[in-house]
């Protein structure tokens, strides 16, 4: 694949059972124009990927994570357009809910670096990624009531 994003790349994958990713980190979805559920591959293989990553279907598109050398800051909110209590993170949270006694976490602002947040603690269940910039109300950009329960650098693998 060449160049940095592909907003539909379903065509040149459908004949594919598995993948391998040989160099970089990419998010991959399972909708074009990278929306629907959303996957990070990092070096490696990935045998019967529908399963491993838990599509139905197959990857529509993709855009390649850049590498972020520098600090990582973002600031969480519990209510959305950054209203609320808030919480700056620089590391890794396992579990929102026990580190900071919130349950729920509407919109925040990544300020340094590239974040996964997770629908369940230890970084498990369905992932949303986060690069920088403002988001004012995370429910608009998921199509549930899904909520965040632990945040994750992404870092060189």
């Amino acid at each position: 694949m060449s160049g940095k994003v592909m907003k539909n790349i379903a065509s040149y994958l459908s004949r594919c059972s598995s993948r391998r990713v040989e160099s970089r980190t990419f998010m991959v979805y399972d909708k074009p124009n990278f929306r629907g559920q959303q996957y990070l591959l990092t070096r490696g293989e990935y045998p019967e990927y529908q399963n491993t990553i838990g599509f139905n279907d197959c990857i529509q598109s993709c855009r390649i994570v850049p590498v972020h050398k520098g600090p990582f800051r973002m600031r969480i909110y519990e209510r959305p357009n950054f209203e609320g209590q808030m919480h700056e993170l620089t590391n890794d949270c396992d579990s929102i809910q026990d580190r900071y006694h919130t349950s729920d976490m509407q919109s925040c602002n990544v300020m340094e670096g590239y974040w996964l947040m997770f629908e369940l603690p230890n970084y498990k269940g369905r992932m949303f990624y986060l690069r920088p910039g403002e988001y004012s109300n995370l429910r608009e950009l998921i199509s549930d009531d899904m909520r965040f329960n632990s945040i994750r650098r992404i870092t060189e693998s």
